[in-house]
């Protein structure tokens, strides 16, 4: 019984430190498009993507309106948004999406990651050109015909589209494009009354490595290690 109520225990604090990431990721997202475009999501499309992104992870009302009024003040912290490159065990490669208010500090954390975790930060452009930066939309598919979606989304910039998961396992349709392409797939999704689960832009790789399950491990101890970090809001990797 002690046993199990570990495991539980263990489970749930992994839960709550998994939400209370997303929200502080969320928040900082809020910061910036507040500040670059206003806090009104009605003038400002990429605060509204941002707001639907935080219903999609069950982020309360008042911590999403708590934060557009945090960045609409005087003492808003002001974010940058840093790409940093490297390799991961086994030379798989890494994109480091992290949003900081000191990128020297920033910096030294990913480099340490890298170094504890058998991997290495590399220089600007060293694994960049092995992503395509896509906007990547993620909808419910109740009451959707997929294939006359498609058909509509071909005209206004779709990539790709099919299916995919949620993190509870839950179908999804995934859609993507050219980030270019961005803004005209989110208007025309609102011009069909779709409101995405989320909108975000995603760094996908074009060459995905295949690693033996415990190789693989090692890379994703790193990933994680990464994205523990307070300056991170996403990891991005070649692993297949």
């Amino acid at each position: 019984m002690g046993r199990i109520f570990e495991v539980r225990k263990h489970t749930m604090f992994a839960r709550w430190n998994r939400m209370a990431k997303q929200f502080a990721r969320i928040a900082k997202d809020i910061t910036m498009a507040a500040k670059s475009g206003g806090a009104d999501p009605n003038s400002n499309p990429t605060l509204r993507r941002v707001i639907q992104n935080a219903r999609a992870v069950n982020m309360p009302k008042d911590k999403i309106e708590a934060a557009i009024k945090r960045a609409a003040g005087k003492d808003a912290a002001n974010y940058e948004q840093v790409i940093y490159e490297g390799y991961a065990p086994h030379g798989v490669a890494v994109l480091v999406e992290t949003a900081t208010d000191n990128p020297t500090r920033t910096v030294a954390h990913v480099r340490s990651i890298f170094a504890k975790g058998g991997g290495n930060l590399a220089i600007s452009g060293s694994v960049a050109f092995m992503f395509r930066r896509m906007g990547v939309f993620r909808l419910k598919p109740d009451g959707i015909d997929q294939d006359d979606l498609e058909l509509y989304l071909i005209d206004h910039g779709l990539d790709e589209m099919g299916e995919g998961s949620g993190e509870a396992g839950e179908p999804q349709i995934v859609i993507r494009c050219a980030f270019g392409d961005f803004g005209k797939v989110q208007v025309a999704l609102e011009a069909r009354g779709l409101a995405p689960l989320s909108a975000e832009q995603e760094y996908v790789c074009s060459v995905p490595t295949e690693l033996p399950d415990e190789q693989a491990t090692e890379v994703l101890e790193l990933v994680n290690s990464l994205e523990q970090d307070d300056d991170v809001q996403r990891v991005f990797h070649a692993l297949a």
